[in-house]
């Protein structure tokens, strides 16, 4: 993707759509290339940017507040504070997203949804089939009424199940279709893994989220610290179980 700082215009909107399942790894390279140097994000960032996914801020509305946010922070006299988050451009993303709103009032809805993303049905056949095999090898807690294992290996079967669907057609899926049957799978296993985490760990887990948040708070409001929480508490638990994003935003 090119990324243009004029305001868009319904072609520039329909090719930002056509990149939509590249969300997390767009956001993460402009991000590092604006930053200027090697940096992981952390789990904050990764659900900061999750929380504009699930949110509908525009991937170049995304793109756009992390150039105004560096904009300004060059343009200071002194610069010995480095930016260490991506939620120094939260406020400069919204604000974005809004003009962004503003402007494409009257694009086409239809000439939006019908585009395909830059990816094949073999490409999606193999992201299901890999994230099958990492759902067998997580290491999930068990609890007396709550089997996350057994969870994970039906939803196993149920994605390879896709995949070889979706070979046999040899055509790309409808993706809003397959995206929503893949968020519902998630949302069953991060429910019972919830569930059967120990009330510590879980504690532990939000109070990492608190601790991080924290000093990020008052660039954003109650809503979005309350989502950013969640996401991060959500991210966190998937990963200490090894449990894969199933989302074709994680599609790289």
């Amino acid at each position: 993707m090119r990324y243009n700082r004029g305001q868009p215009n319904s072609s520039e909107l329909a090719v930002d759509h056509s990149n939509y399942f590249h969300y997390f790894t767009e956001i993460e390279e402009h991000y590092l290339r604006r930053r200027g140097t090697l940096l992981l994000l952390s789990t904050l960032d990764w659900a900061l940017i999750e929380t504009w996914k699930d949110t509908g801020v525009p991937l170049e509305a995304v793109l756009r507040g992390i150039d105004d946010a560096f904009d300004k922070h060059d343009q200071r006299p002194s610069k010995s504070r480095k930016v260490n988050s991506l939620t120094y451009c939260s406020q400069a993303v919204l604000a974005a997203a809004e003009d962004m709103k503003e402007a494409a009032a009257g694009a086409s809805t239809e000439e939006k949804t019908e585009r395909e993303p830059g990816f094949d049905a073999s490409q999606i056949a193999a992201f299901l089939r890999a994230n099958a095999e990492k759902l067998e090898l997580a290491q999930l807690p068990e609890r007396a009424g709550f089997k996350p294992g057994a969870l994970a290996r039906e939803e196993a079967a149920s994605l390879r199940e896709m995949a070889e669907t979706i070979e046999q057609s040899g055509k790309l899926p409808r993706l809003e279709d397959l995206e929503r049957r893949l968020t519902v799978v998630e949302e069953k296993l991060f429910a019972v893994l919830m569930a059967a985490t120990p009330d510590d760990d879980l504690v532990k887990v939000r109070a990492e989220a608190d601790r991080d948040i924290a000093p990020y708070r008052r660039n954003m409001t109650a809503a979005q610290v309350e989502q950013l929480h969640k996401q991060y508490v959500h991210k966190r638990l998937l990963e200490r179980c090894g449990v894969p994003r199933l989302s074709l935003f994680y599609m790289h």
